[in-house]
C-alpha cells in the first residue's frame, strides 16, 4: 500500500490551487484522487477500449446470425405452404428452432443470459471479453433477425417474380434483388441497434470484464468517491451515443435523398 492521495496532495498541488476557495480546491483534489492518483485514468482508457471491442464483435456476430435467422423465417413465411417433399419438413424444423431462439432470447434479460454463458456454459473458461462478446452477439442476433425479416417481408413480392422472369434462381434473386432492398430499408434500424448494443455492454462487469462501467465502479471504490468516476462514465457513454446518433441521422438523410 502506497501513500494516500490526501497525504501527497500538499506536496504535488501548485500553490495557486491551495489558495483557491475551499469548494474549488476540494473539486481539484477530487479530480486528482479519482483520475490522476495512481494513473487511475488508464482504467477508463482500457475500459473504453473493451466496451468498443465488445460492441464491434457482438454486432458482427449479431448481423451474421440475424441474417441467417431472418432468411429462414422469411422463406418459411413466404414459401413454406407451397414447398413439397423433405425440404419442407427440414425448413419447418429449422424455422421452429429459430422461433424458439427468438422467443427465449428476446424474452429474458441480457444480464441473465450473460451470467448463464459465463458461469454455466463456459464455466471452464475465464476469457470474459470473448464470452461477453459471444453472449451479446447471441442476444443482438435475435433483434437483428426481426429487423431484417421485416425488411425482407416489406419488399414487393413482384420483385421476386421479376427476378425469376429474368432467369435468376431463387438464391440469386434473394442475393441480388431482395436483400439489397431489404438492407437499404432497415439500415437505420440496424444502426440504432448498434447504439442500443453499445449501452447494453455496460453490464459486462458482472463477469469481471473491465469495461467502461466497471472502470467507473472500481475507481469510485478505490477513491471512496463515486460521483466523479460515474459521472465521467455517463458522459463518455453520452458522447458516444450522440456521435453515433449523428452518424445515423446523416445516413438516414442520405438514404432519403437517394430515393428522390
Amino acid at each position: 500500500m502506497g501513500p494516500s492521495p490526501a497525504a501527497l496532495w500538499p506536496e504535488i498541488a501548485p500553490q495557486w490551487i491551495l489558495n483557491l476557495p475551499e469548494w474549488l480546491e476540494k473539486l481539484c483534489f477530487d479530480i486528482y484522487k479519482c483520475f490522476i492518483f495512481d494513473n487511475r485514468y488508464q482504467m477508463f482508457v482500457t475500459g473504453l477500449g473493451h466496451t468498443l471491442l465488445l460492441t464491434a464483435l457482438a454486432l458482427m456476430m449479431g448481423v451474421v446470425l440475424g441474417v441467417v435467422v431472418a432468411l429462414v423465417r422469411a422463406i418459411w413465411d413466404k414459401n413454406g405452404s407451397e414447398m413439397q417433399g423433405p425440404a419442407k419438413h427440414v425448413l419447418r424444423v429449422v424455422n421452429a428452432v429459430c422461433k424458439v431462439y427468438l422467443t427465449v432470447i428476446r424474452g429474458t434479460p441480457v444480464v441473465v443470459q450473460l451470467l448463464i454463458w459465463y458461469f454455466v456454459v463456459f464455466s471452464s473458461s475465464r476469457n470474459g471479453v470473448m464470452i461477453a462478446a459471444f453472449a451479446f452477439g447471441i442476444n443482438s442476433g435475435a433483434y437483428v433477425a426481426e429487423i431484417i425479416r421485416s425488411g425482407i417481408m416489406a419488399v414487393d413480392p413482384g420483385q421476386m417474380e421479376a427476378g425469376r422472369s429474368l432467369g435468376f434462381g431463387y438464391v440469386a434473386t434473394m442475393r441480388h434483388i431482395i436483400l439489397p432492398q431489404a438492407f437499404k430499408a432497415v439500415l437505420p434500424a440496424l444502426a440504432n441497434e448498434f447504439i442500443v448494443l453499445l449501452k447494453e455492454t455496460a453490464v459486462a462487469g458482472y463477469v469481471s470484464v473491465a469495461d467502461l462501467t466497471y472502470a467507473g465502479n472500481i475507481v469510485g471504490g478505490n477513491a471512496y468517491d463515486y460521483l466523479l468516476p460515474l459521472l465521467l462514465t455517463a458522459l463518455i457513454y453520452l458522447a458516444m451515443v450522440m456521435f453515433f446518433t449523428h452518424l445515423v441521422g446523416k445516413l438516414e438523410r442520405r438514404l432519403r435523398s437517394s430515393e428522390r
